[in-house]
């Protein structure tokens, strides 16, 4: 039998030199950007999905700016993340006139393209006040598929007229899919600590009323519950109102 050590593995000599274009760097960039995200439990969640906007900009033939437009429930409009403050001024706009191609994306379409805005007819409030307000000129807005009732769209923007092409619209796809899985993480981070605040607060009213009334979780629960009932307002403002009204008192 043998005394010789077996060589050590190696890795094929091409197995990091596969030719990667610079688009495909910036997708793994994003994808490295969201699971550091998810990894860490990030809370500045805006930061990152700046980052990702930069790189899509960087990206996507023709772009210069992007944003993520949020539509809240009762049609509020936000900006967040963008790149620059055209996008933002546009989703003013949009707020004002209750139109917009970004708007659009957000509630019914996957994919909105306007390849001159001077030649846009399909929102004409929004397109006049943009128009007089920004040089912007071709736009593409990208639904984010996401859960509950808050939506949001993907929007790249662009200075020059006819500025994006179909490997412009195909990667602005891609990248709109990443965007969505970051912004459902963030949703769902969000949510998740929302409900852990709940909870504390609902915990701290329990325990003021367990005090004042010498009852137990329980029945200070239950007190909870009929306040909220009778009143017609939620638990949690309830309960918050109870803490508040305990620190006064102190």
């Amino acid at each position: 039998m043998s005394n010789e050590k077996p060589a050590p593995l190696r890795e094929p000599a091409d197995a990091w030199e596969f030719p990667t274009s610079d688009e495909r760097r910036r997708i793994y960039q994003i994808l490295e950007l969201v699971d550091a995200m998810q990894r860490r439990a990030d809370t500045n969640f805006e930061a990152v999905l700046r980052e990702i906007n930069a790189t899509t900009v960087a990206s996507v033939p023709g772009a210069q700016y992007a944003c993520v437009t949020v539509v809240e429930p009762k049609h509020t409009v936000r900006s967040l993340a963008a790149t620059h403050q055209y996008p933002i001024t546009l989703d003013d706009i949009q707020r004002d006139a209750g139109e917009g191609p970004c708007l659009s994306a957000a509630w019914a379409h996957q994919i909105i393209s306007i390849d001159d805005l001077n030649r846009e007819h399909r929102w004409p409030a929004y397109r006049q006040a943009a128009l007089h307000s920004t040089p912007i000129r071709s736009i593409m807005s990208y639904r984010l598929f996401g859960e509950g009732s808050c939506l949001a769209a993907l929007n790249i923007y662009a200075e020059q007229a006819h500025a994006f092409d179909d490997e412009a619209v195909e990667l602005g796809l891609v990248f709109a899919g990443h965007t969505a899985v970051a912004w459902n993480a963030m949703r769902r981070q969000e949510q998740f600590r929302s409900a852990l605040a709940t909870r504390d607060v609902i915990g701290q009213a329990k325990g003021i009323l367990m005090e004042r009334f010498d009852i137990d979780a329980f029945a200070a629960f239950d007190l909870l519950r009929r306040l909220s009932q009778e009143s017609n307002t939620k638990l949690v403002d309830i309960a918050e109102r109870i803490v508040n009204e305990g620190r006064s008192a102190r």
